[in-house]
């Protein structure tokens, strides 16, 4: 006997009350009903959040599709021009125009793409007729690399320098990483990836200045260190900040008071319950990563998502500039989703709130 979803979180909702015995009937089979089940039996409350946060799916991204579709269609020009010239005829222009489905009022070509999400689509480019959502599959990983990469630099430093901040402060250590942190959050990308791309590349050669190097590791340094020293400088603040908040409460004086070393007081006691603004940014900027980092990607020459959004946008290709916004926003609310469900973990008081 198998039941549909809805009754599977009522489910959820009983048991978060304690007031519903533990089975429950799901076909053996359908495998998503039965992780949610067992979910349900271990955090009823996380499950239950779950299945709400899923539900604000659909209306977000049908907002975003929303808003993205009618301020495309707002901006000056046409696509259509751009693609045959000024010089084409307007009978060339027309039949293009209605091929593409653009001689049609705006209503009727947003239901149309949605009638076309609706069945796995994202359209075609209006220049190589490629599907969208294929040069997505295959820019994503390259934007992935990217990210991992920047984020793994940014988190790794950026954590270390705020608990070396937040332990040593006042110290003419501490004055210099701030400063170095502000400097940090406020060079802008170009200008930092040129200056990198000069130095290490030009000057002393020690990297490749562009490129991917199929696969090569040295290629992915620079726009790595590029992108991600923003959220270093940024991390290292929230660290630094939260750190000296959780060093001033009454368990560090007691975990102090137990006689435990000053390394274990600092790394098990006060870091991990500074973590939860830490990964909240780690999400959010991993996040934006993910959508495309336009300017580093476009300086180093890096083929993902970001030179991808910013040749539709420029040529005005509707199908790309949709299926980039729509694809970043899915993996954007994903990654809000999975980092909200980590506080739980990284702090037992959020996961007693919930139970209550």
């Amino acid at each position: 006997m198998m039941y549909c979803l809805p009754p599977l979180v009522v489910y959820c909702d009983h048991k978060r009350r304690g007031d519903c015995p533990d089975s429950y009937p799901v076909d053996s089979g359908f495998y998503p009903l039965r992780f949610f089940q067992e979910l349900c039996k271990i955090y009823p409350a996380m499950a239950f959040y779950i299945f709400k946060r899923l539900l604000l799916f659909i209306p977000t991204l049908l907002g975003i599709t929303l808003i993205t579709f009618f301020l495309m269609h707002s901006l000056p020009g046409d696509p259509v021009t751009s693609m045959v010239g000024e010089r084409a005829s307007p009978e060339t222009v027309a039949r293009i125009r209605a091929e593409l489905g653009h001689d049609k009022p705006l209503a009727h070509q947003y239901f149309g793409y949605l009638k076309l999400i609706a069945t796995g689509e994202l359209g075609r480019s209006l220049y190589t007729q490629q599907k969208v959502a294929d040069d997505l599959l295959q820019k994503f990983p390259n934007t992935l690399k990217l990210a991992l990469a920047a984020m793994l630099f940014a988190s790794f430093f950026g954590i270390a320098i705020g608990i070396f901040s937040a332990t040593h402060r006042g110290t003419a250590w501490d004055r210099l990483l701030t400063l170095l942190s502000v400097g940090g959050i406020s060079i802008p990308v170009f200008w930092l990836g040129l200056a990198l791309m000069l130095i290490f590349a030009f000057y002393l050669q020690w990297l490749p200045p562009a490129g991917m190097g199929n696969g090569n590791l040295s290629y992915i340094v620079l726009p790595a260190v590029t992108l991600g020293t923003f959220s270093l400088s940024y991390i290292a603040r929230v660290t630094r900040s939260s750190m000296l908040e959780s060093l001033s409460q009454s368990y560090i004086a007691a975990a102090r008071a137990k006689g435990l070393s000053e390394d274990v007081v600092v790394m098990k006691h006060a870091l991990k319950n500074s973590l939860i603004p830490v990964v909240t940014l780690i999400g959010l900027d991993l996040g934006s990563y993910l959508n495309g980092a336009v300017l580093t990607e476009t300086i180093f020459g890096w083929d993902g998502l970001g030179r991808y959004a910013l040749d539709g946008i420029i040529k005005r290709d509707y199908p790309v500039i949709m299926g980039v916004v729509l694809f970043g926003a899915i993996l954007f609310v994903t990654l809000n989703l999975l980092v909200d469900i980590s506080y739980s973990f990284l702090d037992p008081r959020v996961r007693m709130k919930e139970e209550r």
